[in-house]
């Protein structure tokens, strides 16, 4: 696992044991990120939120890009071990904030740092985490205007609109599905 693009390009990132985590493969990062390209135009100054970060290879190649910041969210002891390490390996301690914390138990107390011009939805798969945290996401209004949600889940759930995010894009890359969501227009 490595940063693909950006001022850290290259830097070998973190790996765990077991298979407690299920980073996203290089491929599809790479893939994500040529879709947020081809949305946001640059990623430069953005604010970024990733939640159940994992390794935080997602974030933290949004940083590398050009991203201003971002938070990531995770409550596993590894994942937290693993996420410290990576923000270190990159040198974007300035960049980051982790917050060891139950994603739904987190939410609100990003009102205050938000909103996010990207939110990163990584969340176990085929536990129907999605829809969840989107209603949440959408409550507490964490995503900015003409901000995109990113979501990933298994190649077989497919999610449509979700209140007023609207779906942009549903793509399949290998075993993975990746959704983009943006806000409906009043």
């Amino acid at each position: 696992m490595r940063i693909i693009s950006g001022i850290a390009r290259g830097r070998q990132l973190a790996t765990f044991p077991g298979q407690d985590i299920r980073p996203t493969p290089d491929r599809v990062r790479e893939a994500l990120f040529s879709l947020l390209t081809s949305r946001f135009g640059s990623l430069s100054q953005l604010k970024v939120l990733e939640l159940f970060a994992g390794s935080g290879a997602q974030a933290l190649e949004a940083i590398s890009r050009g991203a201003q910041s971002a938070i990531l969210v995770d409550s596993g002891k590894i994942a937290a071990a693993t996420i410290c390490e990576n923000i270190k390996r990159c040198h974007f301690e300035q960049m980051t904030e982790f917050i060891r914390q139950d994603v739904y138990r987190a939410l609100p107390g990003l009102v205050d740092s938000g909103p996010f011009d990207l939110i990163l939805l990584d969340p176990p798969y085929r536990e129907n985490h999605i829809p969840q945290v989107i209603e949440k996401i959408e409550s507490l209004n964490l995503l900015a205007k003409n901000g995109i949600l990113c979501a990933e889940s298994a190649k077989n759930e497919e999610f449509n609109d979700l209140g007023s995010m609207t779906l942009l894009r549903s793509k399949v890359y290998g075993t993975t599905r990746i959704h983009l969501y943006g806000q409906l227009k009043d």
